[in-house]
């Protein structure tokens, strides 16, 4: 028990890093720009694992060496404790009168009428009767067995939570995806290429996820006046894994806290936001329109910035094709507030929307094979000038910029999307027992006293009985006083 005390104080020790620094799970760009800011001492940390923790060796040996403890902790524990309800309860002390509790009276009748009246008195109590030199008789009970029981609960449970806990990141997996709502954009969990980000288990490979599809019809979102949420909920349309071959499509309705569950994965509500819809007619006539999500930078009145990218039409030359690209960057307000030319936004609901833009015109680096976040632009093509700013307008929804080549940029609306994580855990159903299970366990431990009682029972000179009761509380003592008195005015008949 020592041992596993200490492991779990190690365990808590080891658990700190990963609450204090960044860890590369949650957010890799923010480990790296930790790393740049504290050289060799950022390195260091990197090489000692302290940015994935949870993962690390070092953890992982704790973690194990604990379970391991535990398990050399309880298997002893539970052998001694079915000898122990096995035994009968221990001899009558020769002087009851040292014993914490003690009561002592003379009552009429006999030795078996007394003894029949303290067995009656102690039922639920295991209990044994034995005989004495000199006629006396005896009474060996004992209470509370469940104290330990409950004590054993507890940490067979605990041991059960670790396990259950290990076989979730070993075989489970979570990713996160944004969908239009607008019921057109479908996404299947098919493979990790759907996802837009996507943190597999130690033994998944993305290979064989669960099959299932879901469509957001639509998603319903109610504001209070100051602008607090009080409603989110997507309308969404699913097929589980047997509604893949027959095309049938189910309803549900998905908010935060009502997760879909299909075929043993969950879908989660994390968020939502906007896409602004611009069509970009080219000056020869042909038109591209886009709704590329925008990320909100302002949670409360969900200003958001973002980037909608488009590629030339009819352009097969590759480097003519870099010379024409457009993206229109910028902010989005749901609500727009103007000071002067500075736009803002004063309420997160679709009120009054309308962007501030800056259109670019050039290379936009989406064909250099190197990956770009789709809500902003590669910052070096701008400072190499190889992408120049051509305008900078606010429009209202309608709103258009015609540029120097006779292009037109055209803000049309906006679309919603939003933010769903698909979460597969094996071992989910388990930690929901174990965590009932420690909970029950260590309730009982701490609310179950044990506490012995023994009755004596002498024939008298006068033909009567002498009763003498005495108790001991083996755990803490409150409250064993008045259940001792009661039973000893029991035993005695009233005559205590």
């Amino acid at each position: 028990m020592r041992t596993a005390l200490i492991l779990l104080f190690l365990l808590a020790l080891a658990a700190l890093p990963g609450a204090l620094l960044p860890q590369r799970t949650l957010n890799a760009n923010k480990v790296a720009d930790y790393i740049a800011q504290h050289g060799w001492w950022g390195r260091l940390l990197d090489q000692l694992q302290l940015y994935n923790v949870y993962a690390s060796v070092w953890f992982g040996a704790i973690y194990i060496l604990l379970m391991i403890s535990l398990v050399g902790c309880l298997l002893p524990r539970t052998m001694e404790y079915a000898r122990a309800l096995r035994a009968k309860p221990v001899l009558t002390p020769r002087n009851l009168s040292r014993m914490p509790h003690h009561a002592e009276s003379t009552v009429d009748g006999t030795p078996d009428e007394a003894i029949a009246r303290a067995t009656k008195a102690l039922g639920g109590w295991r209990k044994v009767v034995r005989e004495e030199d000199g006629g006396a008789r005896t009474i060996s009970a004992e209470r509370g067995y469940l104290r330990e029981t409950g004590n054993l609960v507890f940490h067979f449970a605990m041991l059960g939570l670790i396990i259950a806990l290990a076989v979730g990141k070993l075989y489970g997996y979570e990713g996160q995806v944004i969908v239009k709502a607008d019921g057109r954009q479908e996404f299947c969990n098919s493979g990790v290429l759907g996802y837009d980000s996507f943190q597999p288990g130690l033994t998944v490979d993305g290979t064989d996820l669960t099959p299932f599809c879901v469509k957001v019809k639509s998603f319903d979102v109610n504001f209070l006046p100051t602008g607090q949420p009080d409603l989110f909920r997507a309308n969404l349309e699913y097929q589980s894994t047997e509604d893949l071959d027959t095309g049938k499509w189910q309803d549900y309705g998905l908010e935060v806290n009502s997760p879909l569950r299909t075929n043993g994965d969950r879908v989660y509500l994390l968020g939502h936001g906007y896409a602004p819809v611009f069509t970009v007619t080219f000056p020869n006539g042909e038109k591209r329109t886009m709704d590329t999500q925008w990320r909100p930078v302002n949670q409360v009145t969900f200003l958001s910035e973002g980037a909608t990218k488009f590629d030339p039409p009819g352009i097969t030359n590759a480097e003519e094709r870099r010379t024409k690209q457009i993206a229109v960057t910028g902010l989005f307000a749901p609500t727009a507030l103007l000071h002067g030319n500075l736009l803002n936004s004063s309420f997160p609901d679709l009120r009054k929307p309308m962007v501030a833009v800056d259109v670019l015109r050039g290379d936009l680096g989406i064909d250099n094979g190197r990956g770009q976040s789709i809500f902003g632009v590669d910052e070096s093509m701008v400072s190499g000038g190889r992408l120049k700013k051509v305008a900078r307008e606010n429009l209202a929804v309608g709103g258009e910029i015609t540029l120097d080549d006779k292009t037109v940029v055209r803000f049309d609306g906006v679309q919603r999307w939003v933010y769903l994580q698909v979460s597969h855990d094996p071992g989910q159903i388990w930690v929901l027992v174990f965590a009932i299970a420690i909970i029950l366990g260590i309730g009982g431990s701490l609310m179950i006293k044990r506490r012995r009682l023994w009755v004596r029972v002498v024939p008298a000179a006068d033909g009567r009985t002498v009763v003498e009761v005495g108790g001991l509380a083996r755990t803490d003592q409150a409250g064993y006083g008045e259940e001792f008195e009661r039973l000893a005015d029991a035993v005695s008949g009233g005559k205590n």
